[in-house]
């Protein structure tokens, strides 16, 4: 029997996670952290789906927690096989996964100290130590190479995009009918002409079936100069003695915010001097992109050339040590924080926030999608009021919201994806994207003359 079972992300944008079995070989592509409201958090604690023990491998699109957070939990149950990635890629799992335990680890020891879990004693779901077990397991490989992974089963990466690393995965294999297929998985698909990274690629092979994420399937970015909304928002919140708090995920998403922030500077519109970079996670990480040259697009290559680069480690200020962040709220002068992470759900932004959103001087820039049931998602939809640590805090900063910042591809981006295939998929199957973006999405590739989707429910099993 061959077969393909929808583990996760079925109607959201967190967990993604896709068993496929040949007889006795199991594959799994990601193994995702479920990120949001307590409903969607507790998946975490359930049992999989599968048997990890019987796992042959694991492959990875890219290093974002919501494909690679669970993988700790994997090993725990019994999975003892590899786990492929990008070369590129291999760094930035390592960084997610240990900060990943750190933050778990902190946070369920401070709802013990300050008593507001619902549990006696708060764990978490995995610690620093269980990451660095996980990352003995990683396997790194090339892209654009075929690479046999298990007898009869090989894979090959293009790139994706959307992070340092990320990549779309072909896999083929023979079906129960003897004839040997490829599946592709899109993987988080970035978007086009936008700085640091090379475009998406399409997949080489010609694919029978397409599982294609969208996240953005019902809605296009704002034609906007991210340079300019930084611009006018930073002198207005300085003009009236305010900071910006700009909560962005470590990796990528605070390389791109650097990107920009770097060329108001070389403008003279910003001091370098007023911008912190707090997270130790994503200075590691902008050291990553600094270093992986053969993965700049030609603007960033360029101010590499120039000595301009935003991801210098001497460009702006960086807050290593927890004592310097808590520095940063005795500040009086105006400022640019830039921390994890980017749905304000964990991480050094949640102090910066409980310190200034009941500063109506200062401002709050969201730089992305934020999913249901996350904390960014209650401060752009205009909440009045949100619970940090078990307290209730008043918000009176201005919150702002910066779409034309997504990694995401939106709908055209996805459509032009899918049209650069190398021939039209019998069966596309859309997953990572809440019901509304799946739906619209569907009918946009309806239209454009593909085959009719699917939007597979959590457990859904299709053949090979």
């Amino acid at each position: 029997m061959a077969e393909v079972t929808f583990c996760g992300a079925c109607g959201s944008v967190t967990g993604s996670s896709t068993l496929l079995r040949w007889g006795d070989r199991q594959l799994l592509v990601d193994c995702g952290l479920y990120q949001g409201d307590d409903e969607l958090e507790q998946r975490n604690w359930r049992s999989f789906r599968f048997a990890p023990h019987e796992l042959d491998a694991v492959v990875l699109t890219h290093a974002h927690l919501d494909h690679t957070g669970l993988l700790p939990r994997l090993l725990a149950e019994g999975f003892e096989g590899p786990i492929y990635c990008t070369r590129a890629s291999r760094g930035l799992v390592s960084l997610i996964l240990q900060d990943a335990g750190h933050i778990q680890e902190e946070q369920a020891r401070y709802a013990r100290k300050k008593g507001y879990s619902g549990h006696a004693n708060p764990q978490p779901l995995y610690t620093e130590k269980d990451a660095r077990r996980t990352i003995k397991r990683l396997r790194a490989v090339s892209f654009d190479d075929r690479h046999e992974i298990a007898p009869g089963i090989a894979v090959r990466y293009r790139r994706a995009g959307h992070l340092l690393g990320a990549g779309s995965i072909e896999v083929s294999a023979k079906g129960s009918d003897g004839e040997r297929r490829t599946w592709c998985f899109s993987g988080d698909v970035g978007r086009y002409d936008v700085p640091i990274l090379k475009d998406p690629e399409p997949p080489l092979d010609e694919p029978s079936a397409l599982v294609l994420e969208a996240t953005y399937g019902d809605r296009l970015h704002a034609n906007s100069d991210p340079e300019s909304e930084f611009r006018e928002a930073i002198r207005r919140v300085f003009a009236r003695g305010g900071s910006v708090i700009i909560p962005a995920f470590a990796l990528g998403r605070t390389q791109e915010v650097l990107y920009h922030l770097s060329h108001l500077v070389e403008r003279d519109e910003l001091d370098p001097d007023d911008v912190f970079l707090d997270s130790p996670m994503a200075i590691k990480a902008t050291d990553l992109y600094q270093q992986a040259k053969q993965e700049h697009d030609e603007d960033l290559a360029e101010d590499v050339r120039n000595h301009l680069s935003a991801l210098q480690a001497d460009r702006f200020r960086r807050c290593r040590k927890s004592s310097e962040s808590k520095a940063l709220n005795n500040r009086k002068s105006p400022c640019v924080i830039v921390a994890s992470s980017g749905m304000a759900n964990g991480g050094r932004v949640v102090h910066h926030l409980k310190r200034r959103l009941g500063d109506e001087r200062s401002a709050v820039i969201f730089t992305g999608y934020q999913a249901s049931g996350t904390r960014g998602r209650q401060l752009v939809s205009g909440a009045k009021r949100v619970r940090i640590h078990g307290e209730s805090v008043s918000v009176r900063a201005e919150i702002l919201s910066l779409r034309g910042l997504s990694a995401h591809g939106d709908s055209d981006d996805l459509l032009h994806w899918c049209e650069s295939l190398a021939a039209s998929p019998e069966r596309i199957f859309l997953n990572h994207g809440e019901d509304d973006s799946r739906k619209a999405l569907a009918v946009r590739l309806r239209e454009g003359g593909f085959a009719r989707p699917r939007l597979p429910f959590t457990g859904d099993t299709e053949p090979w």
